[in-house]
Protein backbone atom coordinates (compact mmCIF):
# COMPACT_ATOMS: atom_id res chain seq x y z
CA UNK A 1 0.00 0.00 0.00
CA UNK A 2 0.93 3.26 -0.83
CA UNK A 3 -0.19 6.72 0.76
CA UNK A 4 -0.35 10.23 -1.00
CA UNK A 5 -1.29 13.60 0.77
CA UNK A 6 -2.71 16.30 -1.72
CA UNK A 7 -3.46 19.67 -0.78
CA UNK A 8 -7.01 21.27 -1.63
CA UNK A 9 -7.41 24.44 -2.47
CA UNK A 10 -11.03 24.81 -2.47
CA UNK A 11 -11.89 22.44 0.12
CA UNK A 12 -13.96 24.72 2.96
CA UNK A 13 -16.93 22.70 5.15
CA UNK A 14 -17.40 18.99 5.77
CA UNK A 15 -20.28 18.89 2.69
CA UNK A 16 -16.96 19.41 0.32
CA UNK A 17 -14.63 17.23 2.71
CA UNK A 18 -17.46 14.24 2.31
CA UNK A 19 -17.80 15.06 -1.73
CA UNK A 20 -13.89 14.61 -1.85
CA UNK A 21 -13.80 11.77 0.21
CA UNK A 22 -16.42 9.88 -2.04
CA UNK A 23 -14.55 10.73 -4.95
CA UNK A 24 -11.46 9.86 -4.44
CA UNK A 25 -12.69 6.32 -2.54
CA UNK A 26 -14.54 5.69 -6.17
CA UNK A 27 -10.67 5.37 -8.03
CA UNK A 28 -10.11 1.45 -8.22
CA UNK A 29 -7.49 0.40 -5.63
CA UNK A 30 -8.09 2.60 -2.76
CA UNK A 31 -8.36 1.11 0.85
CA UNK A 32 -9.10 4.48 2.57
CA UNK A 33 -9.28 8.74 2.47
CA UNK A 34 -10.00 11.31 4.36
CA UNK A 35 -10.30 14.87 3.60
CA UNK A 36 -9.78 17.47 6.43
CA UNK A 37 -10.80 20.88 6.09
CA UNK A 38 -8.50 22.37 8.73
CA UNK A 39 -5.50 21.01 6.97
CA UNK A 40 -7.18 21.68 3.55
CA UNK A 41 -5.81 18.21 2.23
CA UNK A 42 -6.86 14.84 1.27
CA UNK A 43 -4.97 11.62 2.28
CA UNK A 44 -5.40 7.85 1.04
CA UNK A 45 -3.98 4.81 0.70
CA UNK A 46 -4.13 2.77 -1.90
CA UNK A 47 -2.85 -0.60 -4.13
CA UNK A 48 -0.26 0.94 -6.70
CA UNK A 49 -0.76 -2.45 -8.65
CA UNK A 50 -4.66 -1.15 -9.26
CA UNK A 51 -4.63 2.77 -9.60
CA UNK A 52 -1.69 5.65 -10.12
CA UNK A 53 -1.76 9.30 -9.19
CA UNK A 54 -3.24 10.48 -12.35
CA UNK A 55 -6.00 8.27 -11.02
CA UNK A 56 -6.95 10.30 -8.17
CA UNK A 57 -6.04 13.56 -10.00
CA UNK A 58 -8.73 13.00 -12.21
CA UNK A 59 -11.08 12.22 -9.84
CA UNK A 60 -10.56 15.10 -7.78
CA UNK A 61 -10.89 17.36 -10.30
CA UNK A 62 -13.80 15.98 -11.82
CA UNK A 63 -15.33 16.57 -8.52
CA UNK A 64 -14.69 20.14 -8.63
CA UNK A 65 -11.32 20.72 -6.43
CA UNK A 66 -8.41 22.14 -6.93
CA UNK A 67 -5.15 20.83 -6.17
CA UNK A 68 -2.49 23.34 -5.20
CA UNK A 69 0.54 21.97 -6.09
CA UNK A 70 0.62 18.64 -9.14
Amino acid sequence: MKNETYLIRNLNNQEDADKLTQAVLSVWGISKAEANTTQKTVLFSYDERMASARDFIQAIKESGYDIVNE
